[in-house]
C-alpha cells in the first residue's frame, strides 16, 4: 500500500526570460544588444541618448545597491521620470514613482523589463461605484461627517 502513494515530486518555477534571453544573459548583455531586444519606442528612446536625468537615476540606483549584503533590500530611490523604461541594471532596486502627490515605492523585479517606471505608479484613486457618501439623495444612505 505505501508504494503505490505517489511520491512527493520538488515543485520547480518557471525560470524567467525576456523575449527569449534568461535573466542572468540579460544582465550580462550590453545596451546596445538590449536595445535592440525592447519594443521600437523603447529603442528609439535608447538609440537617441540616454544622458541626463535618466543616467542621473541608473547612477543613484547603482550607489545604492552598492555594498548591500545578499537578500538586502536598497534605500528607496525617488524619482519623477515615469517614462523611463526599466532595464535589467534595474532590477532588485526600489525606485520611489512620483504619480503627481506621492511618490509610491516600486520593487523593480525581472517581470518589468522594458516596461516604462510610470506603468507602475496609478496617477488616479479608482472609482468605487455604489458607495453612499457626500452628495447622494436618499436619507436612508446618511453617513456622518466625523
Amino acid at each position: 500500500m505505501a508504494d503505490d502513494a505517489p511520491k512527493a515530486r520538488k515543485r520547480t518555477f518557471r525560470k524567467f526570460s525576456y523575449r527569449g534571453v534568461d535573466l542572468d544573459q540579460l544582465l550580462e548583455l550590453s545596451t546596445d544588444q538590449f536595445v535592440e531586444l525592447v519594443h521600437c519606442r523603447a529603442r528609439r528612446k535608447f538609440v537617441r541618448g540616454i544622458r541626463g536625468k535618466p543616467l542621473g537615476l541608473l547612477k543613484r540606483l547603482r550607489k545604492s545597491k552598492q555594498g548591500l549584503a545578499e537578500g538586502e533590500k536598497p534605500e528607496t530611490v525617488k524619482t519623477h521620470l515615469r517614462n523611463m523604461v526599466i532595464v535589467p541594471e534595474m532590477v532588485g532596486s526600489v525606485v520611489g514613482v512620483y504619480n503627481g502627490k506621492t511618490f509610491n515605492q516600486v520593487e523593480v523585479r525581472p517581470e518589468m523589463t522594458g516596461h516604462y517606471l510610470g506603468e507602475f505608479s496609478i496617477t488616479y484613486k479608482p472609482v468605487r461605484h455604489g458607495r453612499p457618501g457626500i452628495g447622494s439623495t436618499n436619507s436612508s444612505r446618511f453617513i456622518p461627517l466625523k
